[in-house]
């Protein structure tokens, strides 16, 4: 696609579909308390809930990658976002825990399609401004995040108060935009879907490069879901529940400058080390100013987190499509998502038993700074094999 009217309705379906991402997971955290009431739910099913969205982003990577194969990457895109908005749509009917875990993996395995199905399209649309187009939709992305807590309460009283009208609502735009792409998406990646006689999906899993790329990837995707996950917690645990909702606050908005910059930078920076040196030393700055500086700095040092974390993000995105062939950006992008989500899994994990078994709350950030280091790590020896500059 060469006419500037092509590219930005290619820019704006990026953003609209990265805004999908994300839109009907958060819709949750704001409703969780009547959804807890309603449903009756422990500590441990709403810890559940919460987890098992981040789980399919990991479990169901690689088959996205075979039906991108299989039918294209518009058509599975198309074929996420219907997915989204079904298990979205049916979360609301849910009628116990159990229903509303198989709805919420149902919505899971449409946002993991749809994850890997992005970075083909960037390569495939504006093959020469992928910086730029990757910025494009991880701001949808982000926008997405913060959409469904920001509205949550002005809306609360044209849906009744009622959770199942307020998770419902949001698949609504996921249906539009997916009729959108369906209407105004260029056409050409599904033919050579359908004539590629034998077109790779598998991710190369004994390849160091994946590796490197998932750990930076997954450096920045782990320190923002524990962070949220243990923010909260620590605050708690220090007795300053008066600026947790401040705290998360930030911690998601502060996201936003970041991408804001990198849609004008992105393209100078491409294949360039020193960006993520440079994000994984804020980052670990910031964690340690959280854990050390209560009070005003601990919402100002979320939002640093924030930053630091889209950052990574948005950096991280642009990396399969620029170091790898045409053919093999599904497969990469794929075992990237599944690597990395599966990194934030275990942080998680392995933050919430550095507290239990210290019994020091701060411990629980450990393993989140020490992503960080890894981040900076993976960046530094892809610049020594010349992979970035």
């Amino acid at each position: 696609m060469t006419g500037k009217r092509e590219q930005l309705i290619s820019l704006a379906l990026l953003w609209m579909s990265g805004t999908a991402l994300r839109l009907t997971i958060l819709a949750v955290p704001p409703l969780l308390l009547l959804i807890r009431d309603e449903l009756h739910l422990s500590a441990t099913e709403i810890g559940l809930l919460s987890g098992l969205p981040v789980v399919m982003l990991a479990v169901a990577a690689v088959p996205g990658s075979l039906l991108i194969a299989r039918v294209g990457s518009r058509t599975a895109l198309v074929a996420g976002l219907l997915l989204v908005a079904a298990g979205g749509a049916l979360r609301g009917g849910s009628w116990d825990a159990l229903s509303l875990y198989v709805t919420t993996v149902l919505m899971g395995a449409g946002v993991a399609i749809m994850q890997p199905a992005l970075p083909v399209l960037v390569r495939e649309w504006l093959p020469t401004r992928i910086g730029f187009a990757t910025a494009v939709y991880s701001n949808g992305l982000l926008i997405g995040e913060i959409l469904p807590v920001s509205l949550a309460k002005p809306l609360a009283p044209l849906l009744g108060e009622s959770w199942r009208t307020g998770l419902a609502i949001w698949s609504v735009p996921v249906v539009i935009i997916a009729l959108l792409v369906i209407l105004f998406a260029p056409k050409g990646d599904n033919v050579t879907a359908i004539h590629s006689k034998r077109r790779q999906w598998q991710p190369d899993w004994r390849s160091p490069l994946l590796w490197q790329v998932a750990i930076l990837f997954g450096g920045a995707n782990a320190t923002y879901f524990a962070s949220n996950a243990f923010i909260p917690a620590f605050l708690g645990s220090i007795g300053r529940n008066d600026i947790i909702p401040d705290a998360l606050t930030a911690l998601n908005l502060g996201q936003l400058p970041a991408s804001l910059i990198l849609l004008t930078a992105a393209s100078r920076l491409e294949r360039r080390a020193w960006p993520y040196m440079a994000a994984a030393l804020f980052m670990l700055t910031s964690v340690v100013g959280l854990v050390f500086m209560a009070g005003v700095w601990t919402i100002i040092w979320a939002a640093c987190i924030g930053c630091s974390c889209a950052s990574g993000l948005v950096l991280g995105l642009t990396l399969p499509p620029l170091l790898t062939e045409k053919e093999n950006v599904g497969p990469m992008s794929a075992g990237m998502f599944a690597l990395s989500y599966m990194m934030a899994v275990a942080i998680a994990l392995i933050s919430g038993v550095a507290w239990d078994l210290s019994g020091i709350p701060s411990f629980a950030f450990i393993p989140i700074g020490l992503c960080a280091v890894t981040m900076g790590l993976s960046a530094l020896i892809l610049r020594l094999e010349r992979k970035l500059c």
